[in-house]
């Protein structure tokens, strides 16, 4: 069939990376952690903005930012210029994680996330929010001596 202006385009297929395995976030560190959940964001994202019949947009954005934006910082922190500038990078990353936590409960509190969808993202939450803070402890410990 021939493309016109007035024929839908197929969709696009998109490969999506394989996420973590239960077993797997037990043994991993905060990059893969973290990088694996923006991945589950992400995915959250698309869900909530194109294939709802619901679509949800401004809290949709927001958890995307934030849920995003955790391993971005953790991973800056791998260039850090000093302990200082490291915990900085960390810390940030903490604030987003609380940040993302708070949006994925509205939306959970709202209608948009399942029980099983928000119980699934709230566990690598809180697995995230306990890394960066022992992270920042130890760190702080560090600065301190």
């Amino acid at each position: 069939m021939k493309q016109t202006k007035y024929t839908q385009k197929p969709k696009k297929v998109r490969k999506l990376a394989p996420l973590m395995t239960e077993e797997q976030k037990q043994n991993a560190g905060i990059l893969d952690l973290s990088f694996d959940f923006a991945c589950r964001i992400t995915r959250l994202y698309q869900y909530l903005t194109e294939d709802s019949s619901d679509k949800e947009f401004v809290m949709s954005k927001q958890v995307y930012r934030s849920g995003t934006s955790i391993g971005a910082n953790a991973r800056e922190a791998k260039h850090a210029q000093s302990d200082a500038d490291f915990l900085n990078k960390y810390s940030i990353s903490y604030k987003e994680a609380d940040e993302t936590d708070y949006w994925l409960n509205l939306l959970h509190a709202n209608g948009y996330l399942t029980d099983e969808a928000f119980n699934s993202l709230n566990r690598d939450m809180i697995r995230i929010l306990k890394v960066l803070t022992a992270i920042i402890k130890k760190l702080k410990e560090k600065i301190k001596k």
